[in-house]
């Protein structure tokens, strides 16, 4: 029912809704007696977050839609930001109601309603503050980064992280181990006590992560190319350092390719010299030498060439010879196209290449191994399955006991490579994997040692966390925070449950990993999933971590995109950021400093923030009240 402004709302109209308020009141009540054997192992304060969410499940069981446009007409709450503190919320509506109406105010229960608002709202935030750190100045959202590589040996790098604004240090177990892990916690420790701030560290173990095996290398086969204008002209020749040493970065030595070629040939080489030879397509190639030095010289190409390993470099009156070496293999992959069929196996060794005829026909499959033998037990043919965060995806025609026959149903490009490490998801099979593989048991006591948080990967039922604080409390270490991964289908449908056993750390928080979840569930519904994970770790008052992508342009390739500044700014109704690895991650880190800061004054959570707009004040400082113009237009 709508309410005209000439219509102004009966005493029915008061009843009804006060009847349906109660009525849902008594509802969520069933519910709070229902789920208090679900929370009875909870220490007292986190029972009350438990019920909370409980009551806010029962609440959202039911479509409000109908109930809150009547409330929001009568310029009441809509009940829309119910999930700190249900209960308290219902009560003031009902109260508000009573009064309008002309009853008893009473009859609604407590009249200090409004009191019961602070003592759940603040749970959220000491909940944040006990897992992430106090806050940042200036800014609600914390900021975590995922460590590199470098950052073990790199003092500066951790710095100047820690100087734009990181609140946390992410250190990924899937890569590296101990000795790095030690050498990044040091930088960062050090880094503190210059910096005088506190940071966070976040070990995320590997978990029994679904990744495509080793991959055949491809032979190491380097472009050289000259610089030209639009009209194909030469603008600048190709620089060639030749060298004796093993090839290093060609940024590293401004160079457009580095060589290793044999000491005497080079030591024989003089300014003028042409170099001669055939390139990987057999055609003819001259060089010439313009630079010599030390422990190298300088050729030019003003033609693209083509080299590999082992390639014959013949010198001036071509008498003079030796061949290339010191070129890295490039990282292996299988062409995968749509219809194709895809064999995925138990042994644990190289992919094979598919083969086609002269007409691209796939004439044999490609293979590529998965060593996980709970795969080949636990899938059926007919679902589904997806590589890469969903660049390529299949259905499951055959199994049996070591392999899984795949047919290809999509492909982003016409042919999609697939390389060695990228993630495998099977969103329709029940994979009864442990949370906790033996990798991660083994890392346990270091990452328990060293790590105010843990990250538990692929959390699917409350089994998985119940597993990871068992063994804590063996190792000693019952003081650590646990962040529960939901990243398949079956975490986020047993979120509520995973959630409760969460609440048996002394903190806790959820990861959104938005790139496997979207995988799973599907690219159309991860906005409406991470809003949904949002309300319910706010109704438990668990903070959430907002990952996956986030200013990945930045980050990774130095610009963002307008899309991306937006999910940004959407960023900060969670609690925590978090960015990966890049070269350009300093960049990104003060980008989303700056982003978290000017948004966090216009929205927290679901409520907009109406702060004082510039544009509105500007406005009616140039209008007068009748809406014309002050100022010359």
């Amino acid at each position: 029912m709508a309410y005209m402004a000439h219509q102004p709302p009966s005493s029915d109209d008061f009843h009804d809704l006060i009847q349906q308020l109660e009525t849902l009141q008594r509802e969520i009540g069933r519910m709070t007696d229902e789920g208090q054997p679900l929370v009875q192992d909870l220490p007292e304060d986190r029972q009350a977050s438990a019920l909370n969410m409980l009551q806010y499940l029962a609440l959202r069981s039911r479509d409000l839609r109908p109930l809150q446009d009547r409330l929001a007409h009568l310029g009441l709450s809509s009940i829309g930001r119910a999930e700190p503190n249900v209960m308290a919320t219902l009560n003031s509506v009902l109260h508000n109601l009573y009064v309008l109406s002309g009853k008893d105010a009473s009859a609604a229960g407590d009249v200090e309603v409004y009191h019961g608002f602070d003592e759940l709202e603040d749970r959220l935030e000491e909940n944040t503050v006990g897992l992430l750190g106090d806050h940042p100045e200036n800014r609600r959202a914390h900021i975590m980064v995922t460590m590199p590589a470098a950052a073990a040996t790199d003092y500066m790098m951790v710095h100047q992280l820690v100087k734009s604004g990181m609140d946390c240090m992410r250190i990924n177990c899937a890569h590296d181990g101990p000795a790095e892990w030690s050498q990044m916690i040091r930088q960062m420790r050090y880094a503190e006590r210059v910096m005088k701030k506190s940071c966070g560290i976040l070990m995320d173990l590997r978990g029994p992560k679904l990744r495509t095996g080793p991959m055949t290398p491809a032979p190491a086969v380097l472009k050289i190319r000259p610089v030209r204008d639009d009209y194909g002209k030469v603008l600048r020749p190709a620089r060639i350092w030749l060298t004796t040493q093993p090839a290093p970065d060609p940024a590293a030595c401004a160079a457009d390719a580095c060589l290793q070629v044999d000491a005497d040939w080079l030591a024989d080489c003089k300014i003028g010299d042409r170099i001669q030879l055939r390139d990987t397509r057999k055609s003819k190639r001259r060089w010439t030498i313009r630079e010599v030095g030390d422990d190298g010289c300088w050729a030019e190409a003003r033609k693209t060439t083509y080299v590999s390993n082992g390639m014959l470099l013949r010198l001036r009156g071509y008498d003079r010879e030796t061949r290339i070496g010191g070129l890295a293999d490039r990282p292996g992959f299988i062409s995968v196209r749509e219809g194709d069929v895809l064999l995925l196996t138990l042994a644990d060794g190289p992919s094979a290449p598919a083969i086609r005829d002269d007409d691209g026909a796939l004439m044999s499959p490609g293979r590529i191994s998965l060593p996980i033998p709970e795969v080949y037990r636990d899938a059926r043919p007919g679902e589904p399955v997806g590589f890469d965060d969903g660049r390529i995806s299949g259905i499951i025609e055959k199994r049996n006991d070591d392999q899984l026959q795949v047919r290809i149903t999509h492909t982003r490009k016409p042919q999609e490579k697939l390389p060695a490490d990228k993630g495998v998801n099977l969103p329709d099979t029940r994979l009864n994997l442990p949370a906790l593989s033996a990798e991660d048991i083994q890392d346990l006591p270091f990452v328990a040692d060293y790590a105010d948080m843990i990250g538990l990967s692929f959390t699917n039922t409350p089994e998985d966390v119940r597993e990871l604080r068992e063994r804590l409390l063996e190792l000693g270490h019952a003081n650590v925070g646990v962040v529960v991964k939901i990243e398949t289908k079956r975490g986020f449908a047993n979120l509520p449950a995973i959630l409760i056993e969460a609440l048996k750390f002394p903190a806790c928080g959820v990861m959104i990993a938005r790139g496997d979840l979207a995988a799973e569930c599907g690219f159309e519904r991860m906005a409406e999933l991470q809003e949904e994970i949002l309300w319910i770790c706010e109704s438990a008052h668990v903070p959430v971590i907002w990952a996956t992508q986030v200013l990945e342009g930045l980050t990774k390739r130095g610009h963002a995109s307008r899309a991306e500044i937006t999910d940004a700014a959407m960023s900060q109704t969670a609690e925590c950021v978090m960015l990966n690895k890049g070269p350009y991650i300093n960049d990104a880190v003060r980008m989303l400093d700056d982003i978290l800061r000017r948004m966090q004054d216009h929205k927290s959570k679901k409520r907009s923030m109406l702060r004082r707009l510039k544009l509105a004040s500007d406005f009616r400082g140039q209008r007068d009240f009748r809406g014309q113009s002050k100022v010359p237009e």
